[in-house]
């Protein structure tokens, strides 16, 4: 099977190998990033490494590569399944997740990258919808996905995360007939 890669603008969205764990350790170590989404910081390098063979090894998972300086900075993947995070997911149902490093936040890589993997699950992978979720003060994460045209769906309460601690989980989401009534495919760079 052929790796597939996507080009935005200014993005490279490629498969991870184990060759990026320097720099997902970089960007991924930051208590700022990994346990506002659900996830501990990474500890160590090897512990990155050990992430990118069992974690972003996942299909449909892809490094944020910039392309001014091919250096990956954070995450998107397509993850998919009946109630993969919501009870109200269906078998055929996507939902996309991602994160970015620290110092990238606020330039508009991640709403970039998801407007990209938005195309890829409704265009090439016949995906009838496509969710996003966030935790409860989350609100960079909630702003990508209005940017992205999401649209609240309903909220969870009492979800346990992969930290293990009880939180509130707010989901969001984009159907077929949306994608296809929205500006966000011609504002997908690229392509």
């Amino acid at each position: 099977m052929i790796d597939k890669c996507f080009e935005t603008e200014r993005l490279i969205l490629r498969p991870w190998n184990v060759d990026d764990d320097e720099a997902l350790y970089k960007y991924a170590s930051s208590p700022m990033v990994g346990p506002i989404a659900g996830w501990p910081p990474h500890t160590s390098v090897e512990n990155s490494c050990d992430i990118i063979r069992n974690v972003l090894s996942a299909p449909e998972t892809y490094a944020v590569v910039l392309k001014a300086t091919a250096e990956p900075v954070g995450s998107v993947g397509i993850m998919f399944g009946n109630g993969v995070h919501s009870v109200d997911m269906n078998e055929d149902d996507a939902e996309i997740g991602y994160w970015i490093g620290v110092p990238y936040w606020g330039q508009g890589l991640i709403p970039e990258a998801v407007k990209r993997l938005l195309c890829h699950s409704f265009d090439d992978l016949g995906v009838k919808r496509v969710w996003c979720g966030y935790y409860d003060g989350n609100v960079k994460s909630r702003r990508v996905m209005e940017k992205c045209g999401f649209t609240f769906h309903h909220t969870e309460c009492g979800k346990i995360s992969p930290l293990g601690d009880i939180r509130t989980e707010h989901f969001m989401l984009m159907t077929l007939s949306e994608w296809k009534n929205t500006s966000n495919k011609e504002n997908v760079a690229g392509f």
